[in-house]
């Protein structure tokens, strides 16, 4: 194949995803030299299109990287009011007092947010102060210089046919270059990957450790909202086959977001996170809430869980990882976008140092230091042994030790466990189906409960069909020859977005993939237990269009 010319474009810092770390970044770099050359791309259509989180938002990033930011109209607009926390069994609920939990659980001082909106604020911000923002370019690749760093992305790649030669409207993209390439891409970008890997980032760390967030946006009725409450579930429906739990804030104009998270260190193959979301909008506590309700938008969204110990090596040569490319959500906190602004503004302060110093090109160990020394280590390392422990022992005894190691952790700086290994990846956790029962679900009603297909709708998601399919298969016999007989094929399952399916075709089971649905979760590039599914970028703009997540 001949070589693809491409135009170049020299930047000062190419920073890849505009997240919440990746525009700290941008706005730092700026804020410390306005002559700065710094660039934003996004793969979203727009900034804030691929943006899901819970979310309850602890506004020290914001504070430290914009003070002023409720002057300047920052949609921070519902400070918590309330918390709760629920045990529920099938038919009822058990309150957990707030006053046994450590500080670090109060959700005082903190808002309930939509992160896509206040993304959406922040590269306002960031274009004030002379950042170019380029939403709609997907980074497909990595550009390495003679030395072996990264010395820049290739975007805006368009009109590929599906057998990835180039189509009759075809756009190589272009080349940008940068003195340091940022890599905030979000929980298992396709990027970061090829950096961890490459330069060995992850070697003697932890394996990283995750959990598929899926979410709704309800409209309620206003007798029943009440605008900065907090809820925090825990056990059913999930019981004993995965860990996980539920939020339900309640924000303006009488919507709540409703969220599910599933642990994918699960090991029964025949579990459906995304069916245990719908079933648990049916217990009594949620079912009451939600009747005469109704749900306005749906999305879904890998979370990294992995925390202190699983945190990778930050940078190499030219590049360095931000926010959720490392892992820096508390897990029992739910919170990470406050890490990622702290990421971000980390990242830019030992880049601008390097820069001012002449250099270019190489690892930038101060914003290694910054990350393991300062407010995101102290953040970490209090609860690093909360996952594990949940692992190891389950929900009831988790509460306990975690609870105890927590308290320690805060009053002492001292772990009764020192640091807790998780030991196996998530996807060498599933087990083989025939060592576990098959599990019913009930069928979704259409009114609390609803069919993946439809929830997709409610997405926005779109791809153009031509394209090479971005879910990419190593081998495309696995599926059928090894993942059906082993495991009933998890991908049916654990994909909360029906992409992928078993389908008869001349008598024999065909393995279909319908990456039009995908909402770019990454699930299965984690949770495949033959991790045979790698997921690349689309071409720019195509996924999921999240208007308020």
């Amino acid at each position: 194949m001949a070589q693809i010319e491409r135009e170049a474009m020299e930047y000062d810092v190419v920073i890849v995803g505009a997240g919440p770390a990746g525009l700290s970044a941008a706005i730092r770099l700026k804020q410390l030299d306005a002559d700065l050359e710094v660039v934003v791309l996004e793969k979203g259509s727009e900034v804030g299109a691929h943006i899901l989180s819970g979310a309850v938002l602890d506004p020290c990033g914001l504070d430290q990287l914009i003070p002023d930011w409720k002057e300047k109209g920052a949609p921070l607009n519902v400070p918590v009011k309330e918390d709760n926390f629920y045990a529920l069994g099938e038919a009822g609920q058990i309150r957990i007092p707030n006053f046994p939990m450590p500080p670090l659980m109060n959700n005082h001082g903190n808002y309930i947010v939509s992160m896509g909106n206040v993304c959406r604020w922040m590269a306002e911000q960031a274009e004030e102060l002379g950042v170019e923002v380029f939403p709609g370019m997907a980074c497909s690749e990595l550009i390495y210089g003679e030395n072996g760093e990264v010395k820049g992305v290739v975007a805006g790649e368009f009109g590929k046919n599906s057998d990835g030669t180039a189509g009759p409207s075809y756009e190589p993209g272009m080349e940008l270059h940068g003195k340091y390439v940022f890599l905030s891409e979000g929980v298992r970008g396709s990027l970061s990957k090829e950096v961890i890997e490459k330069y060995g980032l992850s070697d003697d760390k932890e394996p990283q450790k995750f959990g598929l967030g899926m979410k709704e946006i309800w409209e309620i009725d206003p007798a029943k909202h009440k605008e900065g409450t907090v809820t925090h579930t825990m056990g059913w429906p999930l019981g004993s086959n995965a860990g996980g739990g539920s939020f339900i804030y309640h924000l303006e104009n009488n919507q709540v977001y409703v969220g599910f998270v599933v642990h994918l260190n699960y090991k029964n193959p025949h579990l459906f996170p995304y069916m245990e979301f719908q079933r648990f909008k049916h217990h009594p506590m949620v079912a009451d809430l939600l009747k005469g309700g109704k749900r306005v938008a749906y999305g879904a969204r890998a979370i990294s869980e992995g925390g202190y110990q699983s945190m990778p090596k930050m940078v190499a040569s030219g590049v360095a990882l931000l926010g959720c490319s490392v892992g820096m959500v508390n897990v029992p906190r739910i919170k990470g976008n406050h890490n990622a602004m702290l990421s971000g503004i980390s990242a830019a302060e030992a880049a601008h140092e390097a820069i001012k110093a002449g250099r270019s090109g190489d690892e930038l160990h101060d914003y290694e230091t910054a990350v393991r020394t300062g407010p995101i280590a102290k953040d970490l390392k209090k609860v690093r042994n909360v996952k594990p422990l949940w692992s190891k022992y389950g929900m009831v005894a988790s509460l306990v030790l975690g609870g105890v190691d927590m308290w320690t952790n805060t009053l002492f700086g001292i772990s009764l466990f020192g640091t807790v290994k998780h030991g196996k990846t998530d996807a060498q956790t599933t087990e083989p189906a025939a060592a576990h029962k098959p599990i019913d679900y009930p069928k979704p009603d259409g009114t609390l409960s609803f069919d993946r297909l439809t929830n997709v709708s409610f997405a926005m998601t779109n791809h153009e069909e031509s394209q090479p399919c971005h879910l990419q298969l190593a081998d495309p016999m696995v599926p059928i020859t090894d993942n059906l007989p082993m495991y009933a094929e998890p991908a049916q399952r654990y994909c909360p977005a029906g992409v992928y399916e078993i389908v008869e075709k001349d008598g024999k089971p065909e393995f279909v993939v319908n990456f039009q649905n995908c909402v770019h979760c990454k699930t299965c590039d984690i949770k495949d237990p033959a991790q045979n599914i790698n997921w690349v970028t689309p071409q720019g703009g195509d996924g999921p269009n999240y208007p308020n997540m």
